[in-house]
C-alpha cells in the first residue's frame, strides 16, 4: 500500500474531490489504498470500485444532483420527517438506493482497490473503521450526518458521520504503511477560521476547530520517509449549513479544484525532475 488517497468529509463541497481526482488521473497517479470519510467515503468507494472509470462516473454522479437525491424532499416533507422521528430531517432510503445503483459491488472486499471508511460509533463513542463487509452499509454509516440522516445500524451498533471522529484520516494511511499520501479535502482547511459573529456560526466554528486540530496534529507528527501531498481546492467560499442541498456551484467546485490541483502536480513534477 505504497500510495494512499485520503478523501475527507464536507457534504456538497465534496465535489472539489472530483476535480482533484481528475488532476491525479491525468498525472497518472493511482492509489494502492483508498480511505474515506463522509462524502469522501462515497467518492472513495466509487474510485475504489473502478479507478479507470472513476472520474467519469463521479462527474456524471455529481452532475445528476447527487446531494439533492441523498437529501430529497421539500421543506414540508423534511419537517414531517422530523416530526415523526424527532431526530432527523431525511430518510436514509434515497441515499441507500443511490449507493446501490452506483456501485455494483456488494462487499468492500470485492472492490478493485483496497478501501476503508470511518464512522462514529454511538454506543462506544469511538471511531470505527469498516475494512470489510457490506459496502453500502459502511458508506451510509460514514455519511450519516447527525440531524440530517438517522444513525445507521450495523452489527448491533449505531453509527453517525465519520467526520465527527476523523475528518481527514492521514494517520490511518500512515499506519497502514503508505509512504506517499494524497489528501483530497473539500477546501475548508485552506481558509483561516474567524471568530463567530452570529449565533449559528458558533457551533460551526467549534466543530471546525475539532476537525482541523486532529488533521494538523497528524501532519505535524508524520514519520520520516512519508510524503504527503495536500491537494489544493482553490480556497472555496464558505457555505452556509442551511444550504447543504445547494447544487448551483458544483461545476465550479470541480473545475476550480481541478485547475488548482493540476498546477500543483505540474509544479511538483518540475521540482522532482
Amino acid at each position: 500500500m505504497d500510495t494512499a488517497f485520503v478523501l475527507g468529509g464536507g457534504g456538497v463541497l465534496g465535489a472539489h474531490e472530483v476535480g482533484m481526482l481528475r488532476a491525479l488521473d491525468e498525472a497518472g497517479i493511482r492509489p494502492d489504498v483508498v480511505l474515506g470519510t463522509s462524502i469522501g467515503a462515497l467518492n472513495g468507494a466509487v474510485l475504489a470500485a473502478d479507478p479507470d472509470e472513476a472520474v467519469k462516473r463521479l462527474t456524471a454522479l455529481w452532475a445528476s444532483d447527487v446531494v439533492r437525491t441523498a437529501f430529497a424532499g421539500s421543506w414540508v416533507a423534511r419537517l414531517s420527517t422530523l416530526a415523526k422521528t424527532g431526530t432527523h430531517l431525511h430518510s436514509a432510503g434515497p441515499l441507500r438506493r443511490l449507493l446501490a445503483e452506483t456501485i455494483p459491488m456488494a462487499r468492500i472486499e470485492e472492490l478493485a482497490v483496497p478501501f476503508q471508511c470511518v464512522a462514529a460509533s454511538v454506543e462506544r463513542a469511538a471511531a470505527h473503521w469498516f475494512t470489510g463487509g457490506p459496502l453500502v452499509d459502511a458508506v451510509l454509516a460514514s455519511c450519516a450526518v447527525p440531524g440530517l440522516l438517522p444513525p445507521v445500524r450495523v452489527g448491533g451498533e449505531h453509527f453517525f458521520d465519520g467526520g465527527l471522529v476523523h475528518s481527514i484520516p492521514v494517520g490511518r494511511a500512515v499506519r497502514l504503511g503508505a509512504r506517499r499520501v494524497f489528501v483530497l479535502h473539500v477546501g475548508r482547511i485552506e481558509r483561516p477560521l474567524r471568530v463567530p459573529e452570529r449565533p449559528w456560526e458558533v457551533g460551526m466554528v467549534a466543530f471546525e476547530i475539532a476537525r482541523r486540530h486532529r488533521f494538523a496534529e497528524e501532519m505535524a507528527n508524520l514519520p520520516d520517509g512519508v510524503e504527503v501531498h495536500v491537494m489544493p481546492a482553490g480556497a472555496p467560499e464558505p457555505v452556509s449549513p442551511w444550504r447543504y442541498r445547494d447544487m448551483s456551484l458544483i461545476a465550479a467546485y470541480v473545475e476550480r479544484a481541478y485547475r488548482a490541483s493540476s498546477r500543483y502536480l505540474a509544479l511538483e513534477g518540475r521540482m522532482n525532475d
